[in-house]
Order: structure tokens, then C-alpha cells, then sequence
């Protein structure tokens, strides 16, 4: 009996620290995203057919700066606008592995959930399912009173700047509203003040 209690006590210690694996991800490459504004404007589009390719750690470290990185490290501002500096918005990294949370201070990603979540992202809209990496936007408050329309205007501003650095960045995507909003909070254990916002797959254009 001693040997199973110690042995569980091992299993919850192990599950603990799967739970809070963080990776470093590359040094995002700024440089690469500078075609010009006028031409990423006029050649943006949204994209639901995408080719079976991965994208690379250095290519999605680049998007997810763009996405609402860390701009200025002195004053702590990202690339995002956010209503009264709010900087609410929280990335989750979604792959048919797991789901991971984007960290913007140290650019790293922690694991949060070992399982696939495109489906309930997808919400009967398969072609998700064709995009290696899905992006999910939720707005994270704290103990502020929650704003939804500031939460939704926050989440609009990253979504922009991910259709412009997927553009720059030879990726597509399309926002999404539509998800089964139900099963992604319960799965990532939102706190209840969380406002599940947008998706976005990423992937190559087929």
C-alpha cells in the first residue's frame, strides 16, 4: 500500500512538471518581415487550403513577435495596441502534439495540454485540421472588471497583425470566430473572467 501512494505521489509530481515544460524559442528574425507595407496590404487574403508542410520554430518565434511580442523591452510595450495597455491578449500555440502558451517577455512557449484541441477549434470546419499550427486568442483581464469590447478590440488588433506578418512571412491564415467555446475553455482550464476571442490557422498555401 506504502509502495502505491509513493508511487502516485511520483505519477501527480511528473504530470506537474509536464504540465509547466517551457521551450525557448528562437530569436525572432525582424528582418524578414519587411516587404513593404503596400504590397503585404494589397496581397493579403484569407486562406482555407494549406498545404502539408510544418512551419519552422524560427518562422512561428517571428510570427508570434509580430503577433504581439515584446516591441521595447525597457518599457515592456508590444507590437499590438491594447486599450489602456491592458496587453490582455494570450497566444495559444495549437498542434496536433499539444497546445502551448505563448509567453511574450521571455519568448518562450509552456506546455499546457497534451492533446490535440484543432477540432473543437475547427467546430465542423475541417480544413483547420489541414493547418499545422492554429493560433487561439483569448483575453485575459486579471482582476480587472471585464471589458468585452475591449477584449475584442485588443484581440482585432493582434489578429491584423497576424494576417500581416503571415503575409510577409510567405504563411497564410484566416480569422475565425467559430469554435466550441465550451470545450476550449473547459480543456484549458480558463479562469471564468477569460473571453475566448478568435483562431487563426497558419500553414502554407496550397
Amino acid at each position: 500500500m506504502k509502495r502505491i501512494l509513493l508511487f502516485a505521489f511520483a505519477l501527480t509530481l511528473c504530470m506537474g512538471c509536464e504540465a509547466q515544460e517551457t521551450t525557448q524559442l528562437p530569436q525572432p528574425e525582424i528582418g524578414k518581415l519587411g516587404m513593404s507595407l503596400g504590397k503585404i496590404l494589397q496581397e493579403r487574403r484569407s486562406v482555407r487550403e494549406y498545404q502539408d508542410k510544418q512551419v519552422d520554430q524560427q518562422t512561428l518565434s517571428t510570427l508570434l513577435w509580430a503577433a504581439c511580442g515584446i516591441s521595447d523591452p525597457a518599457s515592456g510595450k508590444i507590437t499590438a495596441p491594447s486599450a489602456v495597455n491592458m496587453q490582455d491578449i494570450k497566444v495559444y500555440v495549437c498542434t496536433k502534439k499539444d497546445v502551448r502558451l505563448f509567453n511574450p517577455k521571455d519568448n518562450t512557449l509552456t506546455l499546457v495540454l497534451n492533446e490535440d484541441i484543432r477540432q473543437d477549434l475547427a467546430a465542423g470546419q475541417n480544413f483547420m485540421m489541414d493547418a499545422p499550427v492554429a493560433l487561439l486568442l483569448v483575453s485575459d483581464q486579471g482582476n480587472r472588471r471585464r471589458n468585452d469590447q475591449y477584449g475584442a478590440m485588443d484581440a482585432g488588433y493582434v489578429s491584423q497583425n497576424i494576417y500581416l506578418a503571415c503575409q510577409a512571412l510567405g504563411l497564410s491564415t484566416v480569422a475565425r470566430a467559430m469554435m466550441n467555446k465550451d470545450a476550449v475553455r473547459a480543456k484549458l482550464n480558463l479562469a471564468e473572467g477569460v473571453i475566448v476571442e478568435l483562431n487563426h490557422p497558419i500553414g502554407y498555401k496550397k
